[in-house]
């Protein structure tokens, strides 16, 4: 999506609003003229409302579908994005580390929130997948617990049962999984809701979320891996298929183990399909337990 724009001169502080949301929207400026980003159905939307905004302040603008640039081949626009979340991603580790300097005494609650909250602004604008991504969540996570005792592992099961558990839209192999572990071991009647603001549903218990609350990646284990240690569980399959989902989910062939690629596969397929979350939550679980079955 390509939006090109003019407003008159004397539209200064309209020009600085209209560039704050471009900023904002993680669009990729072009040297010749006009921003780009990645064609889909909510990037159009925030720049056709972009585009009428800038017409209420008398100036042009047009939203434009762009099959391909001459002069910038595709692999390059992805590159030119991955380098700009990388910087949004660096600086923020650098903003993480100088709090983390400090004693614990003076550290600030409202920094690491305002992190948290700028880390989701960036994570709302990596269209590709950096993999700075998960170094510098489990940079805030470890954050979250320096100097503090973990609630969760003093917490007894009980205190999970009969809960309404959160965790994002579009649930992939370690989403599916978790989902699996917690109705199977934790929690037998647990209901299940999607949102991408854990606040929206303050009574919930947060998973796989962009969030210190809850359970998600913690160190080096996934989702899938965290339950397990913070319940205690024993069960010989599940540790396989902790291992199995470790390796879907993070990509580290650190187990050497290939089963959860292709459900991983079968799962994104079902999601291009446009499979409604809750859908696309019971058939993953589904296929969880045909392979807890299946293990030996």
């Amino acid at each position: 999506m390509l939006l090109i724009f003019s407003l008159p001169a004397k539209r200064a502080s309209q020009r600085v609003e209209v560039w704050r949301k471009l900023q904002r929207y993680g669009t990729l400026p072009l040297r010749s003229s006009g921003y780009v980003l990645p064609n889909s159905a909510a990037n159009q939307e925030k720049l056709e409302w972009l585009a009428e905004t800038i017409r209420s302040y008398k100036g042009e603008a047009s939203v434009v579908q762009v099959q391909a640039f001459d002069d910038l081949p595709d692999a390059r626009l992805r590159q030119l994005f991955l380098e700009a979340s990388s910087r949004h991603y660096e600086r923020l580790l650098r903003e993480l580390k100088k709090v983390m300097s400090l004693p614990h005494a003076q550290r600030s609650a409202r920094q690491l929130s305002r992190l948290r909250s700028e880390f989701q602004e960036i994570v709302a604008n990596d269209f590709f997948a950096n993999p700075m991504l998960a170094r510098v969540e489990a940079a805030l996570t470890r954050a979250d617990e320096v100097g503090t005792v973990s609630l969760r592992r003093k917490a007894k099961a009980a205190e999970y049962r009969n809960r309404v558990w959160i965790t994002r839209p579009r649930p992939g192999i370690d989403r599916v999984s978790s989902a699996w572990l917690i109705e199977r071991f934790i929690d037998p009647k647990a209901r299940f809701v999607f949102d991408d603001d854990p606040s929206a549903h303050p009574a919930a218990v947060p998973f796989d979320m962009f969030s210190p609350q809850g359970f998600g990646h913690r160190e080096q284990n996934c989702t899938f891996e965290t339950l397990c240690k913070e319940f205690a569980l024993r069960d010989s399959k599940v540790r396989r298929i902790a291992q199995i989902i470790h390796d879907a989910d993070l990509g580290d062939e650190k187990f050497g183990r290939k089963e959860g690629v292709g459900l991983d596969q079968v799962l994104n397929g079902w999601a291009k399909l446009d499979v409604p979350d809750n859908e696309l939550l019971r058939r993953g679980m589904e296929l969880i337990e045909g392979l807890y079955a299946g293990c030996k």
